[in-house]
């Protein structure tokens, strides 16, 4: 990812240095500016349209003043989260989706949640919206009756990224405080309107004519596994195990329990696979008591063959300490819920008199407890003050005792007092099978497919679901991958139904479309709502700071203004930089 950030970063050193030095040589025509990577291309053509365009002024500024109501909460809103996001950055560097500064920008392949097979449609969504923003300043400049200088295209080095309007910078400064406001607002409230239309059509007939396919879609086999060793991987959709049809997640994991060690598996392509199944560790603690890594299969516990997942706990149920044998050798250790340590003051601690050391409880309340889902699953049923007697090894050492539980303060039930509880037996996960499915249709939810939000469920929750669907696998707990719409591997997991059915394939083509339109959109309004100069939120804060200002029995009322938007903004560029740059400096 840095190779291909210095890679770009180059190319538009070398556009900037050759085109400045031609401008200033005076070999590039007078319609073409150059500022750094930053090419305008200018005319007065088009002003003859946004004047007839622009007849209906009492129209214009209705929407115009709804505009600014609208933009005005954004820009108090944007305030409050750009300001949150830098707080939380100097507290957890690790709490923001930007780890690194490439993140930043909007470019398919250098951006790491924004795939290269999606750049036409982002692209779009870029030329659309600043089409419409700048379309919009234009608009309102020859409703205001503020002329227009001129007009025309701006380039990154020579990629089209979007239109601009150039008000007459005299007729735009003694223009009254309203039509500048209006103005400045026009270009948000454009984007927001383009945003809104796009994700209506997105949430109706276009998802509403895209199904999941039937089976559970495999985002990818676990290195290692047994699934990955019978060739099932990224695309694959398993519809049958054992001679059973597999519809979801569940029936899967039924039909493996009832099927034996060698299971044949079908897929939705027609073909099918012989997997032989071993329990294979998938996740393992660093340096954790039993000293095994991913990647290893257990063969058998206590010297009895286990084949499957269920088998291995089978062998842990009556054997608190067990021999685990690999094809490396074996190991002996404690087997039941592992914490990274007890912690101090807490229930455990106060009862053993041993605090601060890794723990692994084996039995709780009478009961085994093999793995931390078995722990979790008995501290659900306790109340804070119960008494119960609890089997654990303190840093390798067994000890019995009763211990008073506290309280739990999110789920209000007994807690036991130990921190950093791992997943798994002892620190390791283990898998006899192997894949990780992908949530086919937890994301169409998300868009309005199948009864989710945006279909008839919370609009607001349906666009939040939308902004954080490309970075799913950090904004959201426990997702894995990231959705960037119907593409690549992904096209497998659905099918074409609905209204929409004689288009096949290119409803997914119109859902990525609508789908990045809207997305981009929404982002740059939000963007340009932050007050800040030069971006369209600045020139607000201004006007609605002089507004303000005006009506204060104060001197100099200019200066006030001034200090006001620049305190403001530089306080927004300063939480921005921290944003961009503060994760990677800050965790390094």
């Amino acid at each position: 990812m840095a190779s291909t950030l210095l890679w770009v970063l180059a190319g538009v050193l070398l556009y900037s240095v050759v085109a400045t030095a031609l401008s200033a040589q005076g070999l590039l025509p007078e319609w073409v500016r150059v500022s750094g990577p930053i090419t305008t291309l200018h005319t007065e053509r088009g002003k003859a349209v946004l004047d007839r365009l622009a007849r209906p002024k009492r129209f214009w500024r209705a929407w115009a003043n709804v505009g600014v109501g609208i933009t005005l909460v954004v820009m108090v809103g944007s305030f409050v989260l750009v300001i949150f996001s830098a707080v939380t950055i100097l507290d957890r560097p690790s709490s923001t989706v930007i780890t690194e500064p490439q993140d930043a920008l909007v470019i398919p392949g250098v951006n790491q949640f924004l795939p290269l097979s999606v750049a036409p449609e982002i692209v779009l969504g870029l030329l659309v919206g600043l089409v419409v923003h700048e379309g919009g300043h234009g608009l309102l400049c020859r409703v205001e009756d503020i002329s227009i200088a001129s007009m025309g295209l701006a380039l990154i080095t020579l990629i089209p990224m979007g239109a601009f309007v150039e008000p007459d910078e005299e007729e735009q400064r003694t223009a009254e405080r309203g039509a500048q406001t209006r103005m400045f607002a026009a270009g948000v409230t454009n984007n927001f309107a383009i945003t809104v239309v796009a994700f209506a059509l997105l949430f109706g007939p276009v998802v509403g004519s895209i199904a999941v396919t039937p089976g559970v879609p495999v985002g990818g086999a676990l290195p290692g596994t047994p699934a990955a060793q019978a060739g099932i991987g990224e695309g694959s959709v398993i519809t049958g195990v054992a001679g059973q049809n597999v519809t979801n997640e569940s029936d899967l994991d039924g039909a493996l329990a009832d099927a034996s060690r060698t299971v044949r598996v079908s897929l939705s392509d027609g073909t099918t696979t012989t997997v032989e199944r071993s329990p294979v560790v998938t996740g393992a603690v660093q340096n954790g008591p039993t000293g095994l890594g991913t990647g290893a299969t257990i063969a058998a516990v206590n010297g009895s063959p286990v084949a499957t997942e269920s088998g291995f706990e089978a062998a842990l149920e009556n054997h608190t300490v067990a021999t685990l044998r690999t094809e490396n050798g074996s190991t002996t250790a404690p087997m039941g819920a592992y914490a990274s340590r007890v912690t101090p003051d807490g229930p455990l601690a106060n009862a053993t008199g041993q605090a601060g050391q890794p723990v692994v409880v084996t039995r709780f309340a009478g009961e085994r407890t093999t793995n931390t889902s078995a722990l979790s699953a008995a501290l659900s049923e306790t109340n804070p003050g119960d008494e119960v007697q609890v089997e654990a090894f303190v840093d390798g050492e067994r000890t019995t005792t009763r211990v008073t539980l506290g309280e739990n303060p999110q789920t209000g039930s007994g807690l036991v007092g130990v921190t950093g509880l791992q997943q798994g037996t002892t620190g390791i996960v283990v898998d006899d099978f192997g894949i990780d499915a992908y949530p086919a249709a937890g994301y169409l939810a998300a868009l309005g497919g199948s009864g989710g939000a945006g279909g008839g469920g919370s609009a607001l929750f349906g666009v939040l679901a939308v902004l954080t669907l490309p970075f799913a696998s950090v904004a959201v707990p426990g997702a894995s991958y990231n959705f960037a719409g119907f593409v690549g591997s992904n096209l497998g997991y659905y099918t074409v139904t609905g209204p929409l059915e004689f288009l096949g394939g290119g409803v997914f083509v119109l859902a990525n479309v609508l789908f990045w339109v809207g997305w981009v959109n929404l982002n740059l309004g939000f963007f340009n709502c932050i007050p800040a100069f030069p971006l369209d939120g600045g020139h607000i804060l201004r006007t609605s700071t002089e507004a303000v200002v005006s009506r204060l029995p104060v001197g100099s009322r200019r200066s006030l203004t001034g200090a006001v938007t620049t305190a403001v903004s530089l306080t927004m560029l300063a939480a921005l930089v921290l944003m961009v740059f503060g994760p990677s400096l800050l965790s390094g």
